[in-house]
Order: C-alpha cells, then sequence, then structure tokens
C-alpha cells in the first residue's frame, strides 16, 4: 500500500489553508520548540496525522519510524525524503 503526499519544494502555487488563529499559534509554538519553520511544523503534523488516519494501528512512534526508514531510503536512492512518497515499510509499490 502506497502512502502519497503532496508536500516538499514547489515551482508552482499550492494554494492557502485557513486555519484558525489559535491553531497557527500552536503551530508557530511548536515550530519554534522543533526548530522548524512554521510550514515545516504544519508539514509535519500534516503528514503524521495523514498516516495516523490511514494506519490507526500506528503508534506515533510507529509513525516516525515510517517516515525515518522512508527518509533513509530516500537518502540511500539519492532523493529528497520530501519530494518521494512515504511507503509502508515492506510494502510493494
Amino acid at each position: 500500500m502506497d502512502i502519497w503526499f503532496v508536500y516538499g519544494s514547489y515551482n508552482f502555487w499550492m494554494g492557502i489553508v485557513k486555519i484558525s488563529d489559535d491553531l497557527h499559534d500552536q503551530i508557530r509554538l511548536s515550530s519554534s520548540a522543533m526548530s522548524r519553520s512554521i510550514n515545516a511544523q504544519a508539514e509535519h503534523w500534516l503528514r503524521v496525522g495523514q498516516l495516523a488516519e490511514n494506519h490507526p494501528h500506528l503508534n506515533y512512534a510507529g509513525i516516525c519510524a515510517l517516515l525515518l526508514a522512508h527518509a533513509r531510503k530516500a537518502d540511500e536512492e539519492g532523493l529528497s525524503a520530501a519530494a518521494a512518497p512515504v511507503r509502508l515499510v515492506g510494502s510493494k509499490a
């Protein structure tokens, strides 16, 4: 099973997502604590949330392990982890 995300570096307009001021403040605070940009923090939460919804059997540690395995594989293949789709570990392409 493949899990595709639309994120990473864009050379075209992707649109605007409207969020509440409270959520923006939470993202800003978390981005500061995690040494990420506001956009990177929002993208991280979106990736984790999408994986959690699509794979409720995975806990947060499992989701992070999946993202880390994906980043390692992308690195070995000389790709950017942000530009390649996330696949479940051991899944068929």
